[in-house]
């Protein structure tokens, strides 16, 4: 396993920039922490996770409005600088997503300057646009109330996430859950392009359409569920129970998931992780100094594939949505 001295020298993907002509490109790293968990975990038991992860040499937490963890985030990280784990919080990379219900251009700035409240921090380093669609302002039902759903503005709404780029108040905009179509549509009108496209990614689920795609247009993806999502509502064992999987781990001497990871690491993604076990949180670091051999990559690249989020709940006969195959725009 890597050291804790070195961990912050572990590869970073390719370097995202803010897209305004200046010089403030960075890099965003392999390995982050995700934050969302169903049902929610306590707050001290999520701070200590946090603390944990930065003491191992994790530097990228992954969060967002709907989580509702941005505030447990917020003091795991001023814990972590007060311990003298980290010098200051721009030693971290931190990602924030706009929830739906403020996916309107007159609410996206108040819902960063929120979200930057419940962090307690001065700027994002990445705000997402959460999904490709809007809710009506102020539900916050979940389930979702599908009459509650509208298509978004993406003109609009993109030109308010570009504000909140040019304010300071995020180093880098992006969207997650978009299909090649609807990156196409945004970047149709979009004077900065997103620097990075979160979406589901894994060995059973390889989005190699979409990553050729962004690829070209230069946007970098973050592939979360990297294990299958098992512990959300959608979530699934097909990763993890993956015979193919079992077969490279056990002759690597790796866990399943640090095979996925590290096949993650060799598409030139960043990948977030979420557990809040401090072992395995350990164990995930541990993806660097092997590698995947041709054959082995081959057996994988065979893997049949299934999309482990459909996003049913976005679906609805009044809505912009009406089937997963409009949702996702055949990439199912």
């Amino acid at each position: 396993m890597a050291s804790t001295s070195n961990i912050l020298e572990l590869p970073l993907v390719a370097p995202i920039g803010s897209g305004t002509g200046k010089t403030s490109i960075r890099s965003i790293p392999v390995l982050g922490l995700g934050t969302a968990a169903f049902p929610f975990v306590d707050p001290q038991t999520f701070k200590e996770a946090i603390v944990n992860a930065i003491q191992v040499g994790y530097r990228h937490f992954d969060t967002a409005a709907a989580y509702l963890t941005e505030h447990s985030l917020g003091e795991a990280i001023s814990e972590a600088i007060s311990l003298g784990l980290i010098r200051s919080r721009d030693e971290l990379f931190v990602t924030s997503k706009l929830w739906l219900t403020d996916a309107h251009s007159h609410l996206v700035l108040p819902a960063i300057h929120n979200t930057l409240k419940n962090l307690g921090l001065e700027y994002l380093d990445l705000y997402l646009i959460h999904w490709p669609l809007s809710l009506k302002p102020g539900s916050y039902d979940f389930p979702l109330n599908k009459d509650h759903i509208l298509p978004m503005e993406f003109k609009g709404v993109w030109e308010a996430m570009e504000e909140c780029l040019k304010l300071g108040l995020t180093k880098s905009i992006g969207v997650s859950n978009f299909s090649c179509k609807k990156i196409e549509t945004l970047l149709a009108t979009a004077k900065i392009p997103p620097s990075v496209n979160q979406v589901e990614m894994n060995p059973v689920w390889q989005q190699k359409k979409l990553r050729e795609f962004c690829e070209r247009k230069g946007i970098v993806i973050t592939a979360y569920s990297p294990l299958g999502g098992k512990g959300t509502p959608w979530g699934t064992n097909a990763v993890m129970e993956c015979e193919v999987l079992k077969q490279i781990a056990d002759i690597k001497g790796k866990t399943v998931a640090q095979v996925c990871l590290r096949w993650a690491y060799e598409q030139g993604v960043s990948v977030v992780v979420k557990s809040f076990n401090k072992e395995r949180i350990k164990q995930t670091v541990d993806i660097f100094g092997w590698e995947l051999n041709p054959d082995e990559l081959e057996k994988m690249d065979q893997i049949p594939q299934k999309r482990g989020n459909p996003g049913w709940e976005f679906i609805a006969d009044q809505g912009p949505f009406k089937s997963l195959e409009e949702l996702w725009d055949g990439e199912i």
